[in-house]
C-alpha cells in the first residue's frame, strides 16, 4: 500500500518561495500511469487542486497558480516537490501530497486516491 509524507519549512516569510518534499513508499512514482499531486486547504475554506507531476514526468498546474508554482521530482530518492514563489498570507494553508486527485470542489477531491497527512505551512513576517 502506497504512503506518502510530506515535509518541509511551517513558517515562511511573505514573498518568499514555499519548498515542500513528499516521500513516497510502497509504489514508485514512475510507475504507471499514476499522477502525483499537490492540493492545500486553507483555514475555513475548500480544499485546492495545485498541479501534479505524472509517471513520465510531465506537469500540470492549476491555471490561477501556474506563475508560481513547479512541482518537480527525484526519481533517485521515489520523491516529487513543490515550490510555490512570492507567498503571500493567502498561502497560508495545510499542504497535502496525493497520488491520483486531478481536480477538487469543495471538501472533497476526484479521484479520492492515497493522501499524506498534511503539513500545516504558516506565511507570516
Amino acid at each position: 500500500q502506497v504512503q506518502l509524507q510530506e515535509s518541509g519549512p511551517g513558517l515562511v516569510k511573505p514573498s518568499q518561495t514555499l519548498s515542500l518534499t513528499c516521500t513516497v513508499s510502497g509504489g514508485s512514482i514512475t510507475t504507471s500511469y499514476y499522477y502525483w499531486s499537490w492540493i492545500r486547504q486553507p483555514p475555513g475554506k475548500g480544499l485546492e487542486w495545485m498541479g501534479a507531476i505524472a509517471y513520465d514526468g510531465s506537469t500540470y498546474y492549476s491555471p490561477s497558480l501556474k506563475s508560481h508554482t513547479s512541482i518537480s521530482r527525484d526519481t533517485s530518492k521515489n520523491q516529487f516537490s513543490l515550490q510555490l514563489s512570492y507567498v503571500t498570507p493567502a498561502d497560508t494553508a495545510v499542504y497535502y501530497c496525493a497520488r491520483d486527485p486531478g481536480y477538487c470542489s469543495g471538501y472533497v477531491c476526484y479521484p479520492p486516491g492515497s493522501w499524506g497527512q498534511g503539513t500545516q505551512v504558516t506565511v507570516s513576517s
